[in-house]
């Protein structure tokens, strides 16, 4: 991290200061410094996502929302080997590594993401990532900068919790965020149904979603109204 970059970021953060949009500003400026078309940062805890804490635009909120509802993409590959993992041809990656999020990204307009964890230490709380409607790598002064505005969001994020009253959240994340509050809420009444862990409901969730080519949120609504339940015949 040199002081140039760090004290340029820390500048743009400064200029924004309480605009009452929550932590929105932190993904215009990673998306400004890195020079890529959008940005999105999902808040993971171990392997389970708790959703978009913000986005850029319409396509960073598609592309956090399809890792959410697929359970797998760059973010969930970043936080969990702790460095960067680059995709620049989304269209044709020399490895397939997210069959699924790869499709439902170039749908959605997206033709190379880069994801970066966003930790302090042992202490991991998520993942920033980007993307870009061409192909093609960052180079080394955009891949450097996008390193530095990911510690400087894991410092803001853990700086803003820190003030939050005790098993609450800070109300700075909440706005501008996508926590998918009825999925959490419907995995719970799943894993009281089966007998499993909220991991293994928010499978259950996952697959059932994917199936029926519909929205997670939605399926869990219906699963929160009563109007859907799940049973252990009921396949994965």
């Amino acid at each position: 991290m040199t002081t140039r970059r760090l004290t340029a970021i820390l500048a743009a953060l400064a200029e924004h200061g309480d605009d009452g949009r929550g932590t929105a500003h932190l993904c215009e400026i990673a998306a400004s410094v890195s020079g890529t078309s959008g940005a999105g940062m999902m808040l993971l805890s171990d392997e389970l996502s708790r959703g978009s804490v913000c986005a850029t635009d319409g396509m960073a909120a598609s592309l956090d929302d399809a890792q959410y509802t697929l359970g797998e993409g760059p973010s969930f590959d970043a936080h969990r080997v702790g460095r960067a993992v680059l995709e620049p041809e989304l269209e044709a990656p020399a490895v397939l590594r997210w069959p699924a999020f790869s499709a439902e990204a170039v749908r959605a307009g997206a033709r190379a993401v880069f994801a970066f964890p966003v930790r302090i230490g042992a202490v991991r709380m998520g993942a920033l990532t980007l993307h870009r409607v061409r192909s093609g790598d960052l180079d080394v002064t955009q891949y450097t900068d996008a390193l530095v505005v990911a510690d400087v969001m894991a410092r803001t994020i853990l700086g803003l919790q820190a003030a939050a009253p005790p098993g609450g959240v800070a109300r700075e994340l909440e706005q501008g965020a996508n926590f998918h509050f009825v999925v959490h809420q419907a995995a719970g009444m799943v894993s009281v149904q089966l007998g499993i862990t909220i991991a293994e409901a928010l499978v259950r969730l996952r697959s059932r979603a994917f199936a029926s080519d519909r929205h997670i949120d939605d399926v869990s609504r219906e699963v929160v109204d009563r109007r859907l339940r799940f049973l252990p015949s009921d396949a994965l």
